[in-house]
């Protein structure tokens, strides 16, 4: 994306733009970037932890390097670090006591673990060898997906990412059973001279490297802030009341959306102080049947016609609980027929009870106004 001057990379969470001197800076956009983390912790130090940086990659990808150099780092900072083979490029996105937080969530022991290095702030040439290999990753994927489809493989390539030094990348794949990839790596190997990397992924993960906007409006979940996915069956649908349409149930990823687990243990909660009413509930002036249930509210609608849902009682789970105790003992509850109660209303405009119609004139203004007109006209032709 660009505007003027300005590259927005917002797989990397980064504006590329050119200042007076020509030259290209590169500028941290915390707003860009997928599984961000807010530093609640900013401006508080503490000494065990302040040599641990988190340097983020392409989409969701992000390690913590620990600075063994005693470098003035800071967030926003573009760093050349340690990798398998070569050095890698990436952004400096949370640096501070928040690392420790971040360290817990990955079950990782700063005392036995054994950390890779940063190795310095990126130079120029530095920062060119990294675009250069940036730029080479849509065609790869291409050409790469092609390769695939001409052997018949049944995978997906989601995306490529490359190594910062442009000797090695990695491919996402999604694939449902086990794939020989003998021949694929071979073929990869000649057509792109890199080190290749095979990292299968789910189509959750997929989702979050992606990114989008979901149908509430907002970025997706798996790429905001979710690392861990549930397994997620419709069984919480069900218990919630929603609708078993698939294409409403579903996510971008095309598995169940992972929002329905949110709510599912607050009315799993509270459907269990609903009673089971498998039957009519028997009272004086007949039988009376369930036609509505608002789970939350704990309020059970009932009717006395199975096929009307105009004239619905509602009633308690305390009310419901009572009479069905009754109907166990032979004993007829009472009729629910008895002085309508006022309900009140269950939302309230921002003008309150007013009628938008009261900005409309009404009929015998109109006439009142019309027949003062003619009484005028007359009297000034008399």
């Amino acid at each position: 994306m660009e505007t003027n001057d300005k590259t927005y990379d917002c797989l990397r969470g980064c504006v590329k733009e050119r200042n007076r001197q020509g030259e290209t800076v590169y500028t941290y956009k915390h707003g860009c970037c997928k599984l961000a983390v807010f530093d609640w912790l900013e401006g508080i130090t503490q000494e065990e932890l302040k040599q641990y940086f988190e340097v983020r990659f392409k989409n969701t990808r992000k390690i913590i390097f620990k600075n063994d150099s005693g470098q003035n780092l800071k967030m926003g900072d573009i760093v050349v670090v340690e990798a398998q083979n070569g050095y890698d490029v990436g952004i400096i996105t949370l640096h501070g006591p928040v690392i420790g937080r971040q360290l817990q969530r990955e079950h990782i022991d700063p005392a036995t673990y054994e950390f890779r290095k940063i190795y310095r702030k990126a130079r120029p040439h530095d920062i060119e060898k990294w675009q250069e290999a940036i730029a080479r990753e849509h065609k790869v994927m291409i050409r790469s997906r092609q390769i695939a489809a001409d052997l018949q493989l049944n995978m997906k390539i989601g995306d490529v990412e490359f190594q910062g030094d442009g000797s090695k990348a990695i491919f996402y794949y999604i694939a449902d059973e086990r794939v020989d990839f003998r021949q694929l790596i071979k073929l990869f190997a000649e057509e792109f001279r890199i080190r290749i990397e095979m990292k299968q992924i789910g189509a959750r993960q997929e989702a979050g490297l992606i990114g989008g906007l979901g149908v509430c409006g907002q970025a997706l979940c798996c790429s905001r802030y979710m690392s861990d996915f549930q397994s997620i069956t419709t069984q919480m649908a069900r218990c919630q009341d929603l609708s078993l349409n698939p294409q409403k149930l579903a996510g971008q990823c095309g598995k169940l959306k992972c929002c329905i687990n949110y709510e599912a243990p607050v009315y799993i909660d509270a459907q269990s102080h609903i009673p089971n009413v498998n039957g009519p509930l028997q009272l004086e002036d007949g039988e009376a049947y369930l036609l509505k249930t608002d789970i939350l509210q704990g309020v059970m609608w009932f009717s006395y016609d199975p096929q009307n849902m105009a004239n619905m009682i509602p009633l308690t789970a305390k009310e419901v609980k009572e009479i069905i105790h009754l109907n166990k003992k032979g004993i007829k509850g009472k009729s629910l027929l008895g002085d309508p109660v006022e309900k009140s209303p269950e939302f309230l405009s921002a003008v309150g009870e007013d009628s938008i119609s009261r900005f409309d004139e009404s009929k015998n203004n109109r006439k009142r106004n019309s027949r003062n007109k003619k009484n005028r006209s007359r009297n000034k032709k008399q």
